[in-house]
């Protein structure tokens, strides 16, 4: 098979489910030796690490271009963009996220570089802003396919966008995978993932609150940073209303959830929305037994059969999460076994099953433009 020049684009690689995917799937690229770029538009504090055989090429905004008015510097973007597909003449550019996803079809106009665009996020109050419903119709039918990770995402756009698509799930990192199941459980319940407002961890403190009347010698430790949305204030004020400090620990962000969560008695999931919530992929690597919010665009319910491989709720019922929560505390022999059965993700999840699905893709696409 022809090892082809791939580009990525996206804003940066700063640690998040975008840029988590792409610095995986860029690295197994590179692995198989295919010539990989990563263009961005920004260099982050903390990101993510890639292969050295990975060339990253900055298109976005000089110290000049910022002094430029606001509407110059959209242009701008779109003409770094181009100037760098003209340079590498990349087989194919793949971007990620719905900004990059603008600029890399804007970008594209009389190029002969295929776009493939991906969405990854809920598109239900990302992609129906009338600035989206304008430039949709313009620029989506110039993609050369898209990349979606779940049906509700898929089935949110136009027929013609569904028909050159694919639902690729999120890659596994490999630590997550083959870890040991735990000889016995801890009396804790864990969640993992950024303090932010979608992730309703509010509810998730006041259910468990619940639970811990019924059982006092569980605690709730959430793992995760910071997003200085004021999410961290609301829930240390209900800690602290509610005299929880004992047994409510946000415990901040960690690289060894691995580690961490493995031998946790249950794994809350509470978010409102999400696209392919990574955490959810890997706790269920973890075999943790887990309650889930039936969120959409359907991350949970696209790895997730209810009563099979963990518990799925509706979104924002607290009290259906208290009783998941204790469904789990109280039947341990039921909640291993959906631990057992969530554990098999891992087949269809892991690094190299996805990597092979992008690259099918991917040479599928490449194929189609040079005829």
């Amino acid at each position: 098979m022809e090892k082809r020049k791939i580009a990525f684009h996206l804003n940066c690689l700063e640690q998040g489910g975008a840029e988590r995917v792409v610095s995986n799937l860029a690295n197994q690229f590179a692995k198989e030796g295919y010539e990989v770029l990563i263009a961005t538009q920004w260099y982050g504090e903390n990101e993510f690490q890639i292969d050295e055989r990975i060339r990253r090429v900055h298109v976005g905004l000089t110290e000049e271009d910022e002094k430029k008015s606001r509407a110059m510097q959209f242009f701008l973007k779109i003409s770094h963009l181009k100037a760098f597909m003209k340079e590498e003449k990349p087989d194919v550019l793949i971007a990620f996220a719905q900004r990059a996803n603008y600029r890399a079809l804007m970008a594209s106009f009389f190029m002969r570089v295929p776009v493939i665009i991906s969405v990854r996020t809920d598109p239900m109050g990302h992609y129906d802003a009338l600035s989206d419903k304008i430039q949709i119709p313009l620029l989506f039918p110039r993609a050369a396919g898209c990349v979606f990770q779940t049906e509700g995402q898929r089935e949110f756009f136009a027929p013609f966008l569904q028909k050159k698509s694919r639902i690729i799930l999120n890659p596994l990192h490999d630590k997550y995978i083959g870890v040991p199941k735990p000889l016995s459980r801890t009396k804790e319940v864990v969640q993992s993932g950024r303090l932010v407002d979608f992730k309703n961890q509010p509810m998730l403190l006041r259910a468990f609150i619940q639970v811990h009347k019924k059982h006092p010698d569980y605690t709730l430790k959430i793992y995760g940073p910071d997003s200085f949305d004021g999410t961290r204030e609301i829930l240390e004020g209900i800690i602290e209303e509610n005299h929880a400090e004992d047994y409510i620990k946000l415990m901040g962000g960690s690289d060894s959830l691995e580690k961490d969560l493995t031998d946790a008695a249950v794994y809350a999931f509470s978010s409102d929305w999400e696209g392919m919530p990574n955490a959810l992929l890997e706790a269920m690597a973890l075999g943790l037994p887990i309650v889930a919010t039936d969120c959409p665009c359907g991350g949970p319910r696209t790895i997730m059969k209810n009563g099979i491989n963990g518990l799925l709720i509706e979104i924002k019922d607290q009290k259906a999460l208290e009783e998941g929560i204790n469904k789990l505390i109280e039947n341990p022999e039921y909640a291993e076994e959906l631990g057992d059965n969530a554990r098999k993700i891992c087949e269809i999840a892991n690094s190299k099953a996805i990597f092979e699905q992008w690259r099918d893709y991917i040479e599928e696409i490449c194929s189609k433009s040079k005829r």
